[in-house]
């Protein structure tokens, strides 16, 4: 696709323009025939035809079966290429980095999950991040070169002023202010960092419970509670990339927590985080606590109290004071920011399903003016990563469909 760039208006322009929104459409709808994308775009026969043609040159589209079952001839089927272009994407956690590969369609070929047990790792972050990539790659039947952009997401923030990592002290070894250059060094492709609750976030406005909002709040939970801003249809990330780091919330309910950075702590994190649900059954004298990390074990118990037949006091009482604590924090941000939509994510907060979520709902319209409608998310499986991946995606197809250059 040589040339330079014409001027709008140009029909060098009017055709890219075209091109990509009939790339979009076959995206969204799947295999369409030139008839169908004609009446989609309102172009006439011949000049889909031509785009088509000019579409499948490219190596953009590929012509893929033909219609069956209808009156008439059978009509030529054309789908985006997934081999134009792949993308790629990590979930970095203390515990492990999860990586995923995908076409440029958004179909997943290639998985890989490297456990990093924290401080006892030895292995430079560099080449975690590069062992990870690799895997997933290898996985997808790739090589390195194949990825056209790379988008890892992290706890915390890169601050945009000093390119050093904040509020994830958790995070060993990502904290050194020449990591993001020795990235770019390693790494063949461009890539961006993301906060993982932002990524959660994305992923749900793309494909979840927030499409067609622009305006939302998305609470997380899992080993940490955070929250993802969308305003005007945008990411609010703040000047040091710490917007919706609620975790560290003073509220009531819990003693003031100080040098919170330090404590990777705060009042919200402690009222209402994932390691407050396993403390507040065993005070309600609910047995048979589940063992092993906060998250886990505060969803397992959530899960148990929405099912918790009538006559389970304790498991009711647990899910209504943690209802409240969650409705204590969201007040805030509601009240400062009134949103349109709240969503629930991370299994700390959708184990709870429709029953937290009503009540969280019902407490909240009381502690607050705005009165928000909530949801529970709905990408639940490896959301930080999908997320990461809808992000790398978005850039690489405006890149990839771009055919005025």
């Amino acid at each position: 696709m040589a040339g330079t760039a014409g001027t709008p208006g140009t029909p060098r322009v009017l055709r890219a323009m075209n091109d990509r929104t009939a790339l979009d459409l076959l995206l969204e709808h799947g295999p369409l025939s030139r008839t169908r994308i004609g009446k989609l775009t309102g172009l006439s026969k011949p000049t889909a035809s031509q785009l088509l043609a000019r579409l499948e040159a490219a190596g953009l589209v590929l012509a893929t079966g033909t219609t069956e079952g209808r009156p008439g001839p059978n009509a030529q089927l054309y789908e985006v290429n997934p081999s134009a272009a792949h993308a790629a994407g990590l979930d970095v956690t203390p515990r492990r980095i999860r990586a995923a590969v995908a076409d440029v369609t958004g179909r997943t070929v290639g998985h890989f999950e490297l456990p990093t047990p924290g401080r006892r790792t030895t292995t430079p972050v560099v080449q975690q991040v590069t062992d990870a990539l690799d895997g997933a790659v290898k996985a997808a039947g790739l090589s390195r070169g194949d990825v056209h952009r790379l988008v890892i997401g992290t706890p915390g923030a890169f601050d945009p002023n000093t390119g050093r990592l904040r509020y994830a002290s958790h995070l060993p070894g990502w904290h050194s202010p020449t990591l993001l250059g020795e990235l770019a060094a390693a790494l063949p492709m461009p890539f961006e960092y993301e906060n993982d609750v932002n990524l959660v976030a994305l992923a749900e406005q793309r494909l979840g419970a927030a499409r067609d909002h622009t305006d939302f709040v998305l609470l997380w939970n899992e080993e940490g509670l955070g929250a993802a801003l969308v305003l005007g249809g945008r990411l609010h990330r703040g000047w040091t990339g710490g917007a919706g780091e609620v975790g560290f919330l003073p509220v009531p309910g819990t003693p003031l927590v100080r040098q919170v950075a330090k404590a990777n702590s705060g009042g919200f994190q402690e009222l209402a985080g994932s390691q407050a649900v396993p403390r507040l059954a065993r005070e309600l004298g609910i047995e048979d606590i589940p063992q092993g990390p906060y998250a886990e074990a505060a969803a397992a118990l959530l899960e148990r109290a929405a099912a918790a037949p009538d006559g389970d006091e304790p498991h009711h009482r647990l899910m209504k004071t943690y209802a409240t604590r969650l409705a204590t924090g969201l007040a805030s941000l509601v009240s400062v920011l009134d949103p349109e939509l709240v969503v629930l994510s991370g299994t700390g907060l959708t184990s709870g399903g429709e029953v937290l979520r009503a009540l969280v709902q019902a407490e909240l319209e009381e502690l607050a003016a705005p009165r928000p409608r909530l949801v529970v998310g709905d990408v639940r499986e490896h959301p930080v990563l999908r997320g990461a991946l809808e992000s790398a995606l978005a850039t690489t197809r405006d890149e990839v469909f771009d055919t005025s250059r």
